[in-house]
């Protein structure tokens, strides 16, 4: 039997990273009202693209529920603030899924772990399901946080630490930021 982590609403569901941009380590943090804390870590692009999802189911939302979707993240939703430490890494995710709940008019998502090799499924997942104004707020700090890593070069495109890189456009010759 698979262990359900459900936080319907969480208190708080963010996107944060521990390490330096390069070496960074991402996680998705949900808290109950309670005060537990579950973290999954997760890789940079499954952060990028679930926040871009989100943000267009509620861009496709909007107008067609019966509470209003914010095209912004509401003031008293912002959250800056840095995980909660310690960081206990609960599982590391391989698939998300997205969904619409239209009765409550929640978003939801899903955490599934890496599979494992006996193909028997999981057993464990995260289940988050807030409001269009929390899940905005979500997806915009998944985006702020994906965007303050490494710039990327202007020539091929792939990060640059603050040493410069190799770049395959410059034949082998390292270029820096400036």
């Amino acid at each position: 039997m698979a262990i359900v982590h459900s936080f319907d609403p969480p208190q708080r569901f963010v996107v944060g990273t521990v390490g330096l941009p390069g070496q960074r380590r991402f996680y998705l943090q949900a808290r109950h009202s309670g005060g537990a804390v579950i973290s999954v870590a997760c890789e940079k692009q499954q952060v990028s693209i679930l926040a871009q999802r989100v943000g267009g189911l509620l861009d496709e939302l909007a107008g067609s529920t019966r509470d209003p979707v914010p095209a912004l993240t509401p003031v008293s939703l912002l959250d800056v603030d840095p995980l909660e430490l310690p960081v206990d890494e609960q599982f590391v995710v391989g698939s998300i899924t997205l969904s619409w709940d239209s009765d409550d008019e929640r978003v939801v998502i899903e955490l599934f772990p890496v599979e494992s090799d006996d193909d028997e499924g999981f057993d464990e997942m995260v289940l988050v399901r807030m409001t269009a104004s929390q899940a905005r707020a979500f997806a915009n700090r998944g985006e702020s946080v994906v965007a303050a890593g490494r710039p990327p070069c202007q020539f091929c495109g792939n990060p640059v630490d603050a040493e410069g890189h190799l770049c395959p456009r410059a034949n082998g010759f390292r270029r820096t930021l400036r």
